[in-house]
């Protein structure tokens, strides 16, 4: 006797396959569900992986292996065969949809510029600095502008337009000091 008819295992799939398309649907209108209730499963060790269990990865998992077990049940298979169909199905469309998040993530550049980065680096002057007062200097790293409060090293006075080298990082602030007229 088998335990499930074929159209009550057409409609188990059929239903399996609905409830993970319409997690899927929440999942992308609603953003990573995980992530809404505070819920880290991602597996990855620093958390901006896109792992194996996030919410998208596993909607589409249970989507593939109610589609696919819908496609064996539908095919005459029996119940345990139609499950393996669907097992397969949705850890290959799972495993695709990981490893393309993945790839979109990797793919991700941030555009903050260290505070390291700016040393040795040529600015401008836009706010005066005056001996033991702070000013403002402007320096382009990259496409990226980068407005830093500074300081003299040596105790002048800099002008708005002058070029300054940035000698170093003091906390919020950068040390420069007058370019000269060598470039150095």
């Amino acid at each position: 006797m088998e335990i499930l008819s074929s159209m009550n295992l057409l409609t188990l799939f059929a239903v399996i396959g609905g409830v993970g398309f319409v997690f899927l649907l929440a999942s992308l209108i609603l953003g990573d569900i995980f992530e809404m209730f505070g819920g880290e499963a991602d597996l990855g060790g620093d958390g901006a992986d896109f792992g194996l269990f996030d919410s998208r990865v596993i909607a589409v998992f249970i989507t593939a292996f109610g589609g696919f077990g819908f496609i064996g049940a539908w095919s005459g298979l029996g119940a345990l065969a139609s499950s393996f169909a669907g097992l397969l199905g949705g850890l290959v469309f799972g495993g695709v949809v990981s490893a393309f998040g993945r790839f979109l993530i990797g793919q991700q550049s941030s555009s903050s510029v260290a505070d390291t980065d700016l040393i040795g680096r040529s600015a401008q002057v836009t706010v005066r600095i005056k001996p033991g007062e702070l000013g403002q200097i402007s320096a382009k790293i990259g496409d990226e502008r980068v407005e830093k409060l500074a300081r003299t090293g040596g105790g002048e006075e800099l002008t708005p337009g002058s070029m300054v080298k940035i000698t170093a990082v003091a906390g919020d602030s950068v040390i420069v000091a007058p370019e000269t007229s060598d470039g150095e």
